[in-house]
């Protein structure tokens, strides 16, 4: 039985990474994934003008200064002083370095006519006078500016390719990581199809025309030992260097707050259930012209500068001093955060630039400025066809979210335009939209704004009329009624009408309380006589009842005086008795007093 398979370890083992030079280009080292390869050959090609020698150029100065890795530039077309004055404009002193011991600039002129052949055409010079440089300086990083015109002079094509072999031999014997720059070939990469195939690395430049806008593009076609991005990557060339934008993440992974923050409008925040709109949120501001689009965006920086965070505004439309006059009418200084750091503009128009070289000069003055906010207004000045203006706004939006800023976007939309196709297919993206209309009505225009979603909170779905005065942007609730909905004059109106309705019912409801009022009195005054009747009526009959009384008791005490005298009578009869005095009614004074005591008692 074979022996069993040793078990596999837990342990991760890591893996030999390729050693790299770092460029110090942005976004170039993020899409190699360090760098170019430490002493190893890259080719650097593309067409006349797309940047080829500056990219060289800044992989040496970067070198030198950042990196500590000086550098040799042996060009064959530019003289020395020619290359020191083209790269000044990006802010770099090359003679500063050269004084300095970093950086050697060799010029080597190669003109066929002036070569006098005596034997094979060889490089065998060039590595002499190459070597002596680079030990001169204690040189690390080697730029050949541009191979074509090395080979000029070659006219047999085995033995171009073998001193190809032995010129990238010679740069990975001595340890040099080396930039060749190459001339783009009809139908291949160079114009001798050679140099792609012994290079380690090869980095295709194009620049690109479209609509007659320019769009500076670059792509890794191949990196021996290490992955890198393979996609094309617009690149910027500008006062600031260059940039590389690498394409941003698919991984929806980017981190996200419970922070709130507030508009700067009352009104707005008080639509929305925490009072302000999420930290980190992307908010779509659409609406047609003159609807108040750039104010409100600009009472968003305001808030924020106030806040004491940074906000950067990219605008297509109009100037940053002009933004700033304009905010002063509602009652916005925004020049003052603008003095303070605190708030920054740039300013193009959107024909300046490609897509990507937009979205290239974001990112770079992102990098650079760090914002808490930004303001992008507005997006639909952006030109170009469809699918490359929403794949560049998707990616505008991946980018602010994956730093965790705070974006408003500004979107005219066309005075009668349906929904569907005014959003320039972004607003599916966005955590916040707003909407903004103007409302037509008795000759006049009034401004309106609704909440049409915010991700992750409770918000109002009422119409909201807002007016804007040197106090800033105030909302009003707008009149919804059977007519619809009134703004303006037509809802002052209506507001007064309604007044004057509820004056008259609450004067109708005074006057019936009024008439209430008398007839309940009315009626207790009858009472009052009514009862009052009923006493009298009630003392009658007890004085009535109290004669009869005193009547009977009379009539009995008179019976019982009768019988008495009877009894009397009959006494004398047998003997004699005193006679008893009678009044004149026949009851003694005696008898008809006893009789009174009793009727009362």
């Amino acid at each position: 039985m074979p022996d069993a398979l040793p078990a596999p370890s837990h342990e991760a083992e890591a893996a030999p990474t390729l050693p790299k030079a770092p460029t110090g280009i942005d976004g170039f080292d993020a899409i190699t994934q360090g760098g170019l390869p430490a002493g190893r050959p890259s080719l650097i090609c593309g067409a006349a003008g797309c940047g080829k020698t500056l990219f060289a150029t800044t992989f040496l100065v970067n070198g030198a200064t950042r990196f500590g890795e000086p550098g040799v530039f042996v060009s064959f077309e530019e003289r020395a002083e020619d290359l020191v004055a083209n790269v000044a404009s990006l802010g770099y002193d090359l003679d500063r370095l050269v004084a300095e011991g970093r950086l050697a600039i060799d010029h080597v002129r190669v003109e066929k006519s002036e070569i006098e052949e005596t034997g094979e055409y060889d490089l065998e010079g060039l590595f002499i006078r190459l070597g002596y440089a680079v030990d001169s300086i204690g040189a690390k990083r080697v730029v050949l500016d541009t191979i074509e015109t090395l080979f000029s002079g070659f006219t047999d094509p085995a033995l171009l390719r073998a001193e190809l072999r032995r010129l990238f031999g010679w740069i990975k014997d001595r340890g040099l990581t080396a930039i060749i720059t190459g001339e783009r070939g009809e139908g291949q990469l160079t114009r001798q199809g050679l140099e792609e195939y012994v290079s380690d690395c090869v980095v295709l430049l194009d620049n690109r025309v479209s609509d007659q806008i320019t769009t500076r593009r670059l792509r890794v076609v191949k990196y021996r030992g290490s992955a890198h991005g393979t996609n094309e990557y617009p690149f910027l060339i500008d006062h600031a260097g260059i940039s590389v934008l690498p394409v941003t993440s698919a991984d929806l992974d980017y981190a996200v707050s419970d922070g709130v923050i507030s508009s700067g409008i009352a009104g707005l925040d008080a639509m929305l259930g925490p009072g302000g709109f999420h930290r980190g949120s992307s908010i779509l501001v659409s609406g047609e012209s003159g609807t108040g689009k750039t104010m409100l965006s600009s009472s968003f920086a305001d808030a924020a500068c106030r806040r004491g965070e940074r906000c950067m505004a990219f605008v297509f439309e109009e100037s940053g001093a002009q933004i700033i006059r304009n905010a002063r009418s509602i009652g916005l200084d925004l020049q003052a955060h603008v003095e303070a750091g605190l708030l920054r503009f740039e300013a193009a128009r959107p024909s300046l630039f490609g897509l990507e070289m937009h979205l290239a000069r974001m990112h770079r003055d992102l990098e650079a400025f760090q914002p808490d906010v930004v303001v992008v207004d507005p997006i639909s000045a952006l030109r170009g066809p469809t699918s490359e203006l929403q794949a560049t706004l998707l990616r505008m939006i991946d980018l602010l979210k994956a730093r965790g800023i705070t974006a408003v976007f500004t979107s005219l939309r066309t005075e009668g335009a349906l929904d569907p196709g005014d959003d320039l297919g972004v607003s599916s993206l966005m955590d916040a939209w707003i909407k903004l209309l103007n409302v037509e009505a008795n000759g006049e225009r009034s401004r309106t704004l609704y909440v049409i979603k915010a991700r992750g909170m409770s918000h109002s779905h009422q119409i909201r009329e807002f007016g804007m005065s040197g106090a800033g942007i105030r909302l009003v609730d707008a009149y919804i009624g059977p007519a619809g909905v009134l703004t303006g004059t037509a809802r002052l109106a209506q507001e007064a009408q309604e007044r004057a309705a509820a004056l008259r019912r609450r004067q109708d409801s005074e006057r019936r309380a009024r008439e209430a009022t008398r007839r309940r009195q009315a009626i207790e005054r009858q009472i009052a006589e009514l009862s009052a009747g009923l006493e009298a009526i009630a003392d009658e009959e007890r004085m009535l009842h109290d004669e009869d009384s005193l009547r009977e008791a009379v009539l009995d005490e008179e019976r019982r005086q009768m019988l008495a005298r009877r009894a009397s009578a009959q006494g004398s009869a047998q003997g004699s008795a005193p006679a008893v005095p009678v009044t004149g009614s026949g009851i003694t004074p005696g008898v008809a007093q006893g009789a009174a005591q009793r009727a009362a008692e």
